[in-house]
């Protein structure tokens, strides 16, 4: 092991001892903070791939009890920006101009930042200089690369003792865990990637009212610089201004559910990361307002017989067909050949059938998976990494 890898070791074990994280193998609590919030502090000192990795196992309530999914969610993707000279260098170095080449503006402070790449309001120029387009530059924050390729590491390293000591790690597969979050994280360090999910979720939703996607400049896009149109919406967080404008949150709210549904099984091609802070409305028709989104480095697709098998559970869970529920687990292998289908079946309907004596509005779909996903762990629940997005942009879906 290299010395820097001894320092980064040495560095996650004062942060466990911190913060009492020993509590999660010995199972004896460590002062009066919950074990969630310290859980989640820690993380946020241990910086990006941490911060992510939580981030990720918060949509995991199959793998991580209640309390600590709920708290992990607050973790916070933001950190200070760093100087925006030297985010005028990398984006010279990869698109090989001076900046004042390039654009007819740029502005050097970071319009948001966050632990992998921050962003700069800018302007195209049109023919013979003048102001053309506004746009925001994307850029990678450096060194991040090897920070993240260092922290990997460890996490496959750690993963591997856990499932040669754990016979409960060996169940929710760590090693299958962390190789789809290497392969999410790597995705999101490399721009044209996420280039090209802009244009596809453009392309599948160009001409529609329901939501927008910015354009992507391709001349000013490389691998670690990413130039988009830049939208102007409301934030979703912003309610208060919404209801001012007297936006309809019903029509918001019904376009919402749309939007997932036709990206899961019409396009097989859906944005991963609608967190609260990635979408915008566009509240120029209050009547009918609509979505703008921003941040694509997440996105995911489905295999046609996952498709299939989601769409019979939710066909078979809105008609309370709760047997069809148990047996489509047992098709699908999400749950051990052998086990009972009238077990599994009551199970599920202990779950489901309190939520259908509710009115709409005080249904919490998060809190049905979380019930869900408990009884399941009863019924050794195989955690299924294809569908790790689609569980977190489930849950992301109802908050917005």
């Amino acid at each position: 092991m290299k010395l820097s890898d001894l320092r980064r070791v040495w560095q996650i074990q004062r942060v466990v001892s911190r913060y009492g994280l020993r509590e999660f193998l010995d199972g004896k609590p460590r002062g009066t903070t919950p074990r969630g919030e310290r859980l989640r502090l820690a993380l946020e000192e241990l910086g990006p791939v941490f911060i992510k990795f939580g981030q990720a196992l918060s949509t995991r309530p199959d793998i991580v009890p209640a309390d600590i999914a709920q708290e992990l969610v607050k973790l916070q993707d933001r950190v200070p920006p760093f100087p925006g000279a030297q985010a005028r260098a990398i984006i010279e170095a990869e698109l090989g101009k001076p900046v004042s080449e390039l654009f007819a503006e740029f502005d050097e402070a970071a319009l948001a930042s966050a632990s992998v790449a921050q962003v700069h309001a800018a302007r195209l120029k049109n023919e013979g200089g003048e102001l053309g387009m506004e746009v925001v530059v994307k850029v990678i924050r450096p060194g991040v690369e090897k920070t993240i390729a260092a922290d990997i590491a460890l996490l496959h390293t750690l993963a591997e003792l856990a499932e040669t000591f754990s016979d409960t790690a060996r169940r929710i597969r760590p090693r299958a865990i962390v190789t789809e979050y290497e392969s999410i994280i790597l995705d999101e360090l490399d721009l044209m990637r996420e280039g090209a999910n802009a244009t596809q979720l453009r392309r599948n939703w160009l001409g529609s009212d329901l939501i927008y996607h910015p354009a992507v400049f391709w001349d000013f896009t490389r691998t670690r610089v990413l130039t988009l149109e830049r939208i102007h919406g409301i934030s979703v967080r912003e309610l208060d201004r919404l209801r001012a404008l007297g936006v309809d949150f019903q029509v918001l709210a019904e376009r919402g559910v749309e939007i997932f549904f036709k990206q899961t099984f019409t396009h097989n091609f859906f944005h991963a990361d609608m967190h609260a802070g990635n979408i915008f409305v566009d509240a120029s028709n209050p009547k009918k307002p609509s979505y703008l989104a921003v941040d694509f480095g997440i996105v995911g697709t489905l295999t046609p017989s996952d498709q299939r098998y989601l769409a019979e559970n939710f066909y078979a869970f809105f008609n309370r067909d709760y047997r069809r529920v148990a047996e489509l687990h047992l098709e699908s292998e999400w749950i051990p050949a052998g086990t009972r289908v009238e077990e599994f079946e009551s199970a599920i309907r202990t779950v489901c059938e309190p939520i259908f004596q509710r009115p709409l509005k005080d249904i919490s779909f998060g809190f049905f998976l979380l019930r869900l996903f408990q009884i399941a762990r009863r019924f050794n629940y195989q955690v299924q990494p294809q569908l790790v997005l689609l569980q977190k942009t489930l849950l992301q879906i109802e908050g917005l």
